[in-house]
């Protein structure tokens, strides 16, 4: 008896159609997106309506917590240009969260909406979770990764860029 070894790693189909793994694969983001999409927008909010966060100073205002992580941080001029104005930077933050995550959610801009989100979780990092210890008990870090593969894939499927796409490419090939 005569023993091969299978160089496929899944069964081809004359019909185009597709496994369960390619599926997965297609699909892959749109679990990352509907969490950082929720989380983003949630994290907004949460901000927006909370009185005690939109403050200068006072238990829980934002001005409280950049002045005191302002030692800590690995940037402090950040801290001191967000202490310039805390009401205005705890306003920045909240509605670009909001903005980003909005985005995400509907897949509008994705990409530029994950380098938003990327480029908030690193302004965070660097200042807020900058002193935790060990470095991987500060969650700004994870979410800066986690943005990272929504920038670089953007939302190909279930989104309003794709829409957007699908719909030139039809009027592009209605000129031909």
């Amino acid at each position: 008896m005569t023993h091969g070894m299978r160089t496929d790693t899944h069964a081809s189909r004359l019909d185009g159609g597709r496994d369960w793994r390619d599926s997965a694969t297609r699909y892959a983001l749109v679990p990352l997106r509907l969490f950082l999409g929720i989380t983003f927008v949630y994290a907004g909010l949460d901000k927006l309506t909370d009185s005690a966060f939109m403050k200068d100073a006072g238990a829980g205002s934002v001005g409280d917590m950049m002045r005191a992580v302002r030692d800590s941080s690995a940037v402090p001029a950040l801290v001191d240009l967000a202490l310039k104005d805390p009401t205005g930077f705890g306003y920045a933050i909240a509605l670009g969260e909001l903005a980003v995550g909005i985005g995400t959610l509907l897949g509008l801009l994705t990409r530029l909406a994950a380098l938003g989100g990327a480029l908030i979780s690193l302004s965070l990092w660097l200042t807020v979770s900058w002193a935790s210890d060990p470095y991987y008990y500060g969650n700004d870090l994870v979410y800066l990764m986690a943005w990272i593969p929504l920038v670089l894939a953007g939302a190909p499927l279930l989104s309003l860029d794709a829409a957007l796409r699908s719909r030139r490419r039809h009027r592009l090939d209605g000129y031909r």
